[in-house]
């Protein structure tokens, strides 16, 4: 293997890998990593990868080297070359594999990059990818090994067949689509055209340096272009996508951002006409409106924990037709194939609103309350978690309905809801309220400001 140094243990994320290249990631890095999941695969009985990278400047670099690592360990590779990270699920999934690897930064800005992972149709999180870490920095000889071939294949086309096969619009639909240079830009346009829609395009040429804006459509200032556009076009409403494609952002008429827990209760009703009494997942973060809808349809709403793996595992669990996060990862077990995907995601809400004449106003009649952005309260490494394990232990929220702490506090009141829950990502404690009027906002707020300042008064609360 040569160098055998240490690999930055913070790069290894509670979802997935992630760092700035090349001072934390580079080329010896995803050899290593390639490498150390072949050793993997070949303890699993699996014998091929899918590998897709997104339009970061990095990632043809990476996905040469994790390849290299992968095919020396003895396994074959299938390049499908540059895809958003959906086609590297869907290519596990159609050529039956279960297993690949997605290299992608996401959202973040354009010197980061990573992985993306999933072994035997599960995705790599947690102790799996900690057990990585460990394989590439006591790497294993690998004599005697057959060499992995590498194929190359395009499963755009299949993709978009697939898509539009299985979603059918009630009209054809005018659309703006803003894609922030990010990957999904090669591929939208064409698959909502292939949809039946006429298709107004914003930033889809594919430029790791992301030059006109940030491709994370979780923050507002990231749609202006998009509300510009479809306010002063005669474009029906707008869709956005992050740097990897796998989150989906939704624009109105008259400039709502539709946010993906409001997204996830048009679904929810959509997918519960087909699926009575069938489980819907939502995580900690989303609006209680969430779990009310998914009732008043005749649902069984289930929270769980936040981020993109561990919800995706408690559908394989459960066996719900749907799951989404506050996030913008929204998941289809039904007709599709449960993972998250914003083009797919895309795709079923255009189906929905394409039955009505104004869709603009199907969306904004979804329920709302006033809310809070995540608010970060930044701390030291490791205080996040022991702070909010004090709150769980020690908090007091005698007015709350009841107060959930699967992931962080989650205190839920008559009109509204209060969550600190520590980050996996970055060492900040998550803040988000919500509430039916701002009166009960700042009262529940009042509450949490309270808690917290008892466990650790110095704490520059963002709220």
């Amino acid at each position: 293997m040569g160098d055998s140094s240490q690999f930055p243990s913070s790069v290894f994320k509670a979802y997935d890998i992630r760092g700035t290249v090349p001072d934390m990631i580079d080329a010896r890095f995803a050899r290593a990593l390639g490498a150390a999941l072949a050793a993997r695969a070949r303890a699993e009985g699996v014998q091929t990868l899918v590998v897709g990278r997104d339009g970061r400047l990095s990632s043809e670099m990476l996905s040469t080297a994790l390849q290299e690592g992968m095919l020396e360990g003895g396994v074959d590779t299938l390049d499908i070359g540059q895809v958003p990270t959906p086609l590297v699920y869907f290519a596990a999934h159609v050529m039956q594999t279960g297993s690949g690897v997605a290299i992608t930064g996401s959202h973040n800005p354009p010197k980061y990059n990573g992985f993306k992972m999933m072994m035997g149709g599960r995705a790599l999180y947690g102790d799996d990818v900690q057990a990585l870490a460990a394989a590439m920095n006591a790497p294993q000889e690998a004599a005697g090994l057959r060499v992995g071939t590498r194929r190359q294949l395009d499963l755009v086309a299949a993709y978009v067949a697939r898509v539009a096969c299985g979603v059918k619009l009630a009209r054809p639909m005018k659309i703006a689509v803003d894609c922030g240079n990010g990957v999904a830009g090669a591929l939208a346009p064409r698959l909502f055209r292939a949809l039946g829609c006429e298709v107004t395009e914003l930033f889809c040429e594919v430029d790791g340096n992301f030059p006109n804006h940030h491709p994370d459509p979780a923050e507002p200032k990231n749609l202006r272009d998009l509300i510009d556009c479809v306010a002063n076009t005669d474009c029906e409403l707008g869709l956005a996508f992050d740097g990897d494609g796998d989150r989906l952002g939704v624009v109105t008429k008259s400039g709502q951002i539709i946010w993906p827990d409001r997204q996830l209760v048009l679904f929810a009703r959509d997918v519960l006409e087909r699926n009575p009494g069938s489980t819907i997942i939502y995580d900690v973060k989303c609006s209680r409106h969430v779990g009310l809808a998914v009732q008043a349809a005749g649902g069984e709403p289930l929270m769980w924990k936040t981020g993109h793996s561990l919800v995706k595992a408690k559908l394989a669990e459960t066996g719900a037709p749907l799951a989404g996060e506050m996030s913008g990862h929204i998941f289809f077990k039904e007709r599709w194939y449960g993972f998250d995907d914003g083009l797919y995601t895309g795709a079923r809400l255009l189906e929905i609103v394409s039955r009505h004449a104004d869709p603009s106003t199907v969306l904004e009649a979804l329920p709302q309350d006033v809310s809070t952005p995540e608010l970060k309260l930044e701390m030291e490494e490791g205080q996040p978690f022991t702070l909010v394990r004090a709150l769980q232990e020690n908090g007091q929220f005698p007015d709350a309905l009841r107060v959930i702490t699967i992931d962080g506090v989650r205190a839920e009141y008559p009109d509204g809801f209060g969550l600190a829950r520590p980050s996996n990502t970055t060492p900040v404690v998550v803040l988000r309220f919500e509430a039916q009027t701002p009166q009960a906002l700042a009262r529940i707020q009042a509450d949490f400001r309270r808690e917290l300042t008892k466990l650790a008064p110095d704490a520059a609360l963002p709220f």
